[in-house]
């Protein structure tokens, strides 16, 4: 294909992607709402772990105890529901462009490199969603831990754009940080990082990702702080097994001489012996010489003129057999 039609084709994939994307928001801002049958309204459903806390630690505001978050400017509700449909539409139309994206770079991928590719996207996308899951299990714990500071003088009336901006936010953090054992096996893969190289620096590993999972978290509470930094541990040391593995696996792959350091014979070098040894030398031949050369003409002018018309001759000519012939 020639580059026009790569842009073409780049086009038509985008530009499906984006109606996917876009029928997907409709549906999620619908969906916030309304909800056919048992399933929840997703407006419910992400508000569910702040209705879960005790009474106490809410305040208060309808006249029939209805758990409601409140909205602090006019536009908040509506822009709310917009960034949480287009949320939604956009983990929903996710097969469509994925496709898209899968179906547009396949053809410049080699057979091994398309089910290689294949495998990280699918692990990706496993372990994103394995740590969204898990932050919202936990989300309710962080926010009982971080509202009930302080509850003999304060209560807490969250607006719908701070606490949807926090449980987004876990949300998302710990979808990507669950991505940092892929990180460390295509590093092996790649062999820029050895299981020798990482062994013995367990201890330090886990005090960084208890300091990492303490700066990340949205709230900073204790106990989502635990909860990643304790799951980050578990995954790399998983990650450090298939290393451990795969290193294995490798080596024995490898042939002996392979194994051998660099300045180490890989086997018994031969005694020298003598140049031409095998077949011996002749003597050399005389080299004939030139045949007789013809003594050269007087070279005269051509013409008269004002030059003159008497016979030139060079002076060393003889000697020089052919040393002006290509000028004459």
């Amino acid at each position: 294909m020639s580059l026009t039609e790569h842009l073409q084709e780049l086009r038509r994939r985008v530009i499906i992607s984006l109606l996917a994307i876009l029928a997907g928001t409709i549906f999620g801002f619908i969906w916030y709402q309304w909800a056919p049958g048992p399933v929840m309204p997703l407006g419910e459903i992400i508000r569910r772990p702040y209705c879960s806390l005790p009474e106490e630690l809410r305040a208060d505001l309808t006249a029939d105890g209805t758990c409601r978050l409140i909205a602090t400017t006019p536009f908040e509700m509506f822009m709310l529901r917009l960034k949480v449909g287009f949320l939604a539409g956009l983990v929903v139309s996710s097969p469509v462009w994925l496709q898209q994206l899968w179906a547009f770079i396949t053809p410049g991928l080699h057979k091994n490199e398309r089910r290689w590719t294949l495998s990280f996207v699918t692990l990706a996308v496993t372990l994103f969603v394995a740590g969204a899951l898990i932050a919202y299990f936990i989300v309710d714990q962080g926010l009982y831990v971080l509202m009930s500071i302080g509850q003999e003088y304060q209560i807490a009336a969250l607006s719908g754009q701070q606490y949807y901006n926090f449980v987004l936010a876990l949300i998302v953090i710990f979808g990507v940080s669950f991505e940092v054992p892929l990180v460390i096996i295509m590093l092996n893969l790649a062999g820029l990082l050895q299981y020798e190289q990482v062994k013995d620096k367990r201890r330090i590993i886990v005090v960084i990702l208890f300091i990492f999972a303490a700066f990340i978290t949205p709230g900073q509470d204790p106990f989502s702080m635990l909860v990643l930094s304790l799951s980050l541990s578990l995954l790399v040391e998983l990650a450090f097994q298939f290393c451990r593995v795969h290193d294995k696996r490798r080596a024995k792959d490898l042939s002996e001489w392979a194994s051998l350091d660099d300045d180490e014979a890989s086997g018994p070098i031969a005694a020298p012996t003598p140049v031409g040894s095998a077949g011996g030398i002749g003597g050399a031949a005389p080299i004939a010489g030139p045949d007789n050369l013809a003594a050269p003409a007087p070279v005269t002018a051509s013409g008269g003129g004002e030059y003159g018309a008497e016979p030139m001759s060079i002076r060393g000519r003889a000697s020089t057999p052919n040393f002006f012939d290509d000028v004459l």
